[in-house]
């Protein structure tokens, strides 16, 4: 698999994760949304640590200038 996601975008991502996370903590999120925030968290942490989207990849998406092999 290749890289796609640049460095800028994992953290982007990170940032996005933790906002989901807190409104999770702080009990904004409840319910159906508090599991689409979890979702959306688990997601975005995966994806800045590998440093592969699936959606980016099914789009043809790539925010690296370079793609590496992972």
């Amino acid at each position: 698999m290749f890289q796609n996601v640049a460095g800028w975008d994992r953290a982007v991502r990170l940032v996005i994760a933790g906002l989901m996370l807190w409104l999770l903590v702080k009990g904004i999120a409840t319910g159906l949304w508090a599991a689409l925030a979890a979702g959306v968290a688990v997601a975005m942490i995966l994806t800045a640590m590998l440093g592969v989207c699936p959606l980016y990849q099914r789009l043809g998406i790539s925010t690296c200038r370079l793609p590496r092999r992972s």
